[in-house]
């Protein structure tokens, strides 16, 4: 269940989807709060694609709904949010709140874990972020497999994790795979606050360039991302984002919509 000191934050309703109507500074000051206050919780980066998920899935939808938070990583959800009065609502995007979580390490002393990502990415990641930011404590990583863990796997995972004890546990397996593991997970693992975001391992790990800041303030990052994994992308884009949009201004129209509870989220 999500903890009172984030609840009194105010979502967005994204078709049915609470995303937290905050920014940069306020995400990374929450996470803070609940790594110093002795908390567990996870992190949903969530953008067109999360949310369209969850319109096929109530469970996902609940995941979300139930997240410590569930902010804003792509464009089109702070426009949800700002058209339903939320002016402050500035976009989380996944790699830069990792990159940010883990400069205040340095200060806070915080212990990184990265799950996820092909055999060498959590490696090249790792030396890449070292390089940046010399002293930034790496308790360990795990490649998982394709597929869900098994009883030898998921021991062995509880092993390291406790023997390693990190503070901070990155999961980088793409959505919805990794906010069902989260939700799974979060109470089995000795880890205090998990954060899934997706790309941002291969993007910090050198093995795909990032969209140029115009393209993210303008909303088409998505273009960005087709124009580098067109045959793995092409379907999901070009039948989320219409169908993102339709319903969308389905929901605007009908403000009454707005007012609803947002499910899971109690």
């Amino acid at each position: 269940m999500p903890d009172r000191h984030v609840v009194r934050l105010p979502r967005a309703n994204v078709l049915g989807v609470g995303v937290h109507a905050i920014d940069m500074r306020q995400a990374v000051e929450q996470s803070q709060w609940l790594l110093a206050s002795g908390g567990q919780g996870y992190v949903c980066v969530t953008g067109v694609h999360g949310v369209m998920e969850s319109r096929q899935d109530p469970a996902l939808r609940r995941i979300l709904n139930r997240a410590f938070l569930c902010v804003p990583d792509g464009m089109p959800t702070v426009w949800v949010g700002r058209l339903q009065g939320h002016r402050s609502m500035r976009r989380v995007y996944g790699p830069d709140y990792m990159m940010a979580m883990c400069r205040q390490s340095l200060e806070k002393g915080y212990r990184h874990f990265f799950y996820g990502g092909a055999p060498g990415v959590a490696e090249k990641l790792r030396a890449n972020l070292l390089r940046q930011m010399p002293g930034l404590q790496i308790a360990g990583t795990y490649v998982p497999p394709y597929g869900p863990l098994d009883a030898r796997q998921e021991s062995e995972l509880a092993a390291i994790v406790a023997q390693t004890r990190p503070d901070i546990f990155w999961v980088g397996i793409s959505t919805p795979k990794q906010e069902c593991f989260m939700a799974a997970y979060l109470e089995r693992l000795d880890v205090r606050l998990m954060a899934g975001v997706g790309a941002a391992f291969d993007l910090h790990a050198g093995l795909r360039r990032d969209a140029p800041g115009w393209m993210k303030a303008a909303g088409l990052q998505w273009l960005h991302r087709l124009g580098q994994e067109p045959r793995r992308l092409a379907a999901r884009y070009l039948k989320t984002n219409p169908r993102f949009l339709w319903e969308i201004c389905a929901q605007l129209a009908k403000p009454r919509a707005l007012r609803t509870e947002i499910d899971g989220s109690q």
